[in-house]
């Protein structure tokens, strides 16, 4: 297909936050919102964009809260799950879109699974990338001795006396890495946003507002697609493989064979392939 890139900057305020946000495509395209994880931006997504837009949708793609230099609270009780849910509502009411397509990757997919449970009337459909429902991730994090051993650096996170220096000494040297083999340009735009005051500890601070159990939610009622790769370091199979007993609709498991978890990235054709599937209804 050919590619449109007509990305557009805007900043958009809501709830007293301001959130920088990047639009692409047709404005009278079906809209689909895309929401990145940590530690990214709304840049992780600009290889998949005009694969997107080419098929004619409408493309929103903002930097959360804690990652917008305006939507930046200090305080963990800012970075709960239900106001990380609650900015993209309210994003979607702002720029007049009733119900879009979601697309969410890492902690944007937690988001995602969360609006789709709990408000399924703004979600068309959902495409999870990485993370699997959370029932089915806090099930591996409780079950699995894989998983465990994978998810040990959440603890890392949630420490406020050791993760922020850890991760930036040294020009970041631990943060770089976490990148693998990411195209080293984009490593460091992802860097520098994080060096600003205040942005690394307020992403983190996603880590340290969870919950166990994510709230306890619930299995949900959108016709899903979830996308894996096989060399995901910090996602196992266990909770992959349980994901689709948590969405009571239409469900498609697709599992990126060799890939890790880079996957807006690394695999921007792939992903758009299963994108475009969920959209358009077709189970390939």
């Amino acid at each position: 297909m050919d590619s449109v890139d007509d990305r557009t900057h805007s900043a958009v305020t809501v709830g007293g936050l301001t959130f920088e946000v990047e639009e692409s495509g047709p404005v009278g395209g079906s809209p689909v919102v895309l929401l990145h994880g940590f530690p990214e931006t709304s840049a992780c997504w600009r290889p998949l964009t005009p694969l997107l837009t080419a098929a004619g949708l409408r493309v929103i793609a903002p930097s959360q809260r804690g990652y917008s230099p305006g939507a930046r609270p200090v305080g963990v009780e800012h970075y709960a799950l239900e106001l990380l849910g609650a900015d993209v509502l309210a994003l979607m009411d702002a720029t007049g879109i009733a119900s879009a397509h979601l697309v969410g990757h890492d902690w944007g997919a937690v988001v995602a699974w969360w609006i789709a449970a709990y408000h399924p009337e703004r979600a068309e459909t959902l495409t999870a990338v990485s993370v699997p429902h959370p029932s089915a991730f806090g099930w591996a994090l409780r079950e699995d001795a894989d998983q465990q051993k994978r998810s040990r650096y959440i603890g890392v996170f949630r420490d406020g006396q050791v993760a922020e220096k850890l991760l930036l000494d040294n020009d970041a040297k631990r943060l770089r890495a976490v990148y693998g083999d990411l195209d080293p340009d984009q490593v460091s735009e992802y860097v520098r946003a994080f060096t600003e005051p205040g942005a690394l500890t307020a992403a983190l601070s996603w880590y340290r507002a969870m919950r166990s159990d994510f709230g306890g939610i619930p299995s949900v009622r959108v016709p899903a697609t979830y996308v894996w790769g096989s060399e995901d370091e910090a996602l196992g199979r266990a909770g992959a493989q349980r994901c689709g007993e948590f969405v009571d609709a239409p469900y498609r498991f697709v599992e990126l064979d060799g890939v890790g978890h880079w996957i807006p990235e690394q695999a921007p054709d792939a992903l758009a392939e299963a994108v475009l599937a969920r959209i358009e209804g077709n189970e390939r």
